[in-house]
């Protein structure tokens, strides 16, 4: 073993780190919930990534200045389709159920290696697209109902869906070749400026209160500046449907923290679909594997 451990060590704790990326976002949703009631979505979108823009800039300023034409091309690339999916879930939700839109922005673990095969011409190997398989049955049985009615909404969040997707084959591209930290920043700015920009035509509510500013330093610090610097840190060695199946727990754990935290029930349905998003998180990490995908 090299003193810096195996690259296989190496990988699963990356996928370690994603998977409390996954839980911190999940941890976070019912503070997000609440704060987007006080103030609109974009506004409190906008001074969560402003703060994120502004943390990981100041600590890592060197590490953004040396990132290169190719570099910030990608930063924006990604930043851009963060914005785009934040956005259409945002739009969606006001035409959707809640349980819906989470289905729905969850396919994400399906466009991904979808788009990872055409773009980057990298197909998952059976672990991984085993783990796409478990991670989807197991989103529809802990968000839908009966049936799912396509609405509007639906379709709009489908964007969303996609939106993600292409910011994880944008990183499994770009990351291995620039700093996580540069690619960060990039993205934090150009999602903090778009909702920036879309806030100024649209409807203000009172100031932010106590409640929504500790929610914004959470979030902008936590599960913005440090999240999405894991996030693109880990894609240096994790591939795109390894890394969508990871993160497609996010719904498992903000189930978990609603129980914790709000007293909000998961059905029985809804418990097996979190463990078949688990088993798919083994699946993607531990079964056979086509590269580093």
């Amino acid at each position: 073993m090299t003193r810096g451990g195996s690259p296989s060590r190496s990988r699963h704790g990356y996928a370690l780190a994603l998977v409390a990326v996954a839980a911190l976002w999940g941890a976070t949703f019912p503070m997000v919930k609440e704060s987007v009631r006080r103030v609109p979505p974009f506004e409190f979108l906008a001074l969560r990534f402003a703060l994120a823009s502004v943390v990981v800039t100041a600590a890592c300023c060197p590490q953004v200045r040396r990132l290169g034409r190719d570099g910030l091309r990608a930063g924006i690339l990604a930043g851009l389709a963060l914005f785009a999916g934040y956005a259409f879930q945002t739009v969606g939700l006001q035409y959707t159920r809640a349980s819906n839109a989470g289905f729905v922005t969850g396919l994400f673990v399906v466009f991904a290696p979808l788009l990872a095969a055409a773009f980057l011409r990298r197909p998952p190997g059976l672990g991984p697209a085993g783990g796409v398989v478990l991670a989807t049955v197991g989103l529809a049985l802990l968000s839908l109902t009966n049936t799912l009615h396509v609405r509007r909404g639906d379709v709009i969040v489908l964007f969303a869906a996609v939106a993600f997707a292409v910011q994880i084959v944008v990183l499994a591209r770009s990351a291995p070749h620039h700093s996580p930290a540069g690619l960060t920043a990039v993205q934090m700015w150009v999602a903090a400026i778009l909702a920036g920009v879309w806030t100024l035509g649209g409807e203000h509510h009172r100031p932010p209160d106590g409640f929504v500013w500790m929610s914004i330093a959470i979030t902008g610090v936590l599960a913005s500046a440090a999240a999405f610097f894991v996030q693109t840190a880990a894609q240096r060695h994790i591939g795109p449907t390894r890394t969508a199946v990871i993160l497609s727990s996010e719904p498992a754990f903000a189930g978990l923290f609603g129980f914790l935290l709000l007293g909000e029930r998961l059905t029985g349905r809804g418990w097996v679909g979190a463990t078949l998003i688990l088993a798919g998180m083994f699946a993607a990490e531990l079964g056979p594997k086509r590269g580093a995908l």
